[in-house]
């Protein structure tokens, strides 16, 4: 039998006194589209931590494909194909938009290494994204919106498996989320790679992913699908509320 893409097995991260994670068992296969919700400090961001290779966690393993990445550097998390986002997106603000983007694409650790056609490889997702008009501005002079397109851009250029997104619809109005929401549905079809989404506009989410995965406590509450977890008595009173289900 197949190992899952990414396997995750009584996993914590601890930090000082603090459990962030415990004893977290999930995992996700090639092509999946799974969200991650849970309130504030329920753990999804440390979740991310790990998956990219920023935190060692405390026990438990983590595996990509069957083998052990625990202690591994960042970089060789790039290299098998992991990519993120975060909260606040990051951008080398002084850049242009397509410079940014070609430094995802110069990267040594870039999955089947580094572009030959930095700039004809840039464009093509500017456009795939939107920002081929702005491809020649400085990345700090555009809005957040447009600066979590940009890092989305950097992410894609690093050739990804697996995509993890941190928020990326948080201060879209609800229609831009909706816009947002559809593009990442497409660029996963398109790129034949598994999202990993966390997000708290739970109903853009939940009428987009397949598998929705909801953290409490740094534990894992519920896994399933949408349809499942609205209905799922312990996720209502914990998180969601009868007013969102409605």
């Amino acid at each position: 039998m197949p190992y899952p893409m990414i396997a995750l097995d009584d996993l914590a991260v601890r930090f000082g006194g603090v459990a962030a994670l415990s004893g977290v068992t999930f995992t996700a296969g090639a092509s999946e589209f799974i969200g991650v919700i849970g309130p504030n400090g329920a753990g999804k961001t440390t979740l991310f931590n790990v998956i990219s290779g920023m935190v060692s966690p405390s026990a438990g393993a983590f595996r990509i494909d069957g083998v052990d990445l625990i202690g591994q550097r960042a970089h060789v998390f790039n290299r098998v194909g992991i990519a993120r986002t975060f909260q606040t997106a990051r951008v080398f603000r002084n850049l242009s938009v397509r410079e940014n983007v070609e430094f995802g694409l110069r990267l040594p650790g870039r999955r089947g290494g580094r572009a030959r056609h930095l700039r004809t490889e840039a464009d093509d997702l500017l456009d795939r994204l939107g920002l081929r008009p702005q491809a020649g501005l400085t990345a700090g002079s555009l809005p957040p919106t447009r600066q979590r397109l940009i890092e989305i851009g950097m992410a894609l250029a690093t050739n990804p498996r697996v995509l993890l997104l941190d928020e990326v619809a948080a201060g879209l109005t609800q229609g831009e989320a909706k816009t947002m929401a559809s593009l990442i549905r497409d660029l996963r079809s398109e790129r034949d790679m598994c999202v990993i989404w966390i997000e708290h506009n739970v109903e853009v989410l939940m009428r987009t992913v397949e598998r929705v995965l909801v953290l409490h406590h740094g534990e894992v509450l519920a896994d399933g699908p949408p349809a499942r977890i609205t209905k799922d008595p312990v996720v209502i009173d914990a998180y969601l509320g009868e007013t969102a289900v409605d």
